[in-house]
């Protein structure tokens, strides 16, 4: 069954985008501060921001150290800038009670900054499930909008994908069937409480069949994944 996504051949970043992702910060990039005030979320950021004990740290570095690092922002029509990199940095700051962050300012378009902003947080040692779900869907339908290349050996755009975080094609669209899950199920997900692979095959069920398996959320905690399976069972012999 189709997870949703469409897959097309293309070539590698260099070529799609006209820009070497790898270098993110090089010698011709200019570190501006900005006020935090200016600085936006990127539209449909699939990675949670949370105000946790690793956050604490971040902020108590920042304080006594400054941003090491810069963010990466791309610029708006209305004058303000888009975050590509360094959401978490940019909420260490406001705890850290500083104003303005050291950013570098790139010039891309949407899918360039896609990636760019996927490729980024990959990079983060614990990632939910379902961040790198939504992750993966926009990194791949950020490639499919691309179009087709043919000036160099060819790869299909989930290639690009899986090679990049050393998954297979298979499990990159497993991932990607998470984002059919009504939010209840998913979050059972995050918190480990459903597993990954009861979860991919639960994202075949109608929303309808999901939302009825959210209500009885307490009851599949308490009773375990045996109970959970026994559901899914019914009701994929009821959907067909």
């Amino acid at each position: 069954m189709s997870s949703g996504v469409r897959n097309i051949t293309l070539t590698s970043y260099e070529d799609i985008f006209n820009v070497n992702v790898n270098d993110e910060i090089s010698s011709n990039d200019g570190i501006e501060e900005i006020p935090l005030e200016k600085l936006y979320s990127f539209e449909n950021h699939p990675f949670q921001v949370k105000d946790d004990e690793a956050m604490k740290e971040l902020a108590d570095s920042i304080r006594e150290y400054g941003v090491l690092v810069p963010g990466m922002v791309r610029s708006r029509n209305d004058g303000r800038y888009e975050l590509i990199a360094g959401h978490r940095r940019k909420r260490a700051c406001e705890l850290a009670g500083l104003q303005a962050m050291p950013v570098i300012v790139k010039e891309l378009d949407r899918d360039a900054a896609t990636v760019f902003m996927v490729d980024s947080n990959l990079q983060r040692e614990a990632i939910l499930p379902s961040e790198r779900a939504f992750a993966y869907k926009m990194k791949l339908e950020a490639l499919n909008h691309r179009g087709v290349r043919t000036d160099k050996p060819a790869k299909l755009s989930v290639e690009v994908v899986a090679e990049k975080v050393g998954e297979s094609k298979n499990q990159i669209f497993r991932y990607i069937r998470l984002t059919m899950l009504i939010p209840a199920l998913l979050d059972m997900v995050d918190k480990g409480e459903v597993a990954f692979n009861p979860a991919v095959e639960l994202s075949y069920l109608t929303h309808e069949d999901g939302r009825a398996l959210g209500s009885v959320t307490t009851i599949c905690q308490v009773m375990g994944m045996s109970f959970l399976s026994g559901i899914l069972k019914s009701q994929t012999s009821l959907t067909g």
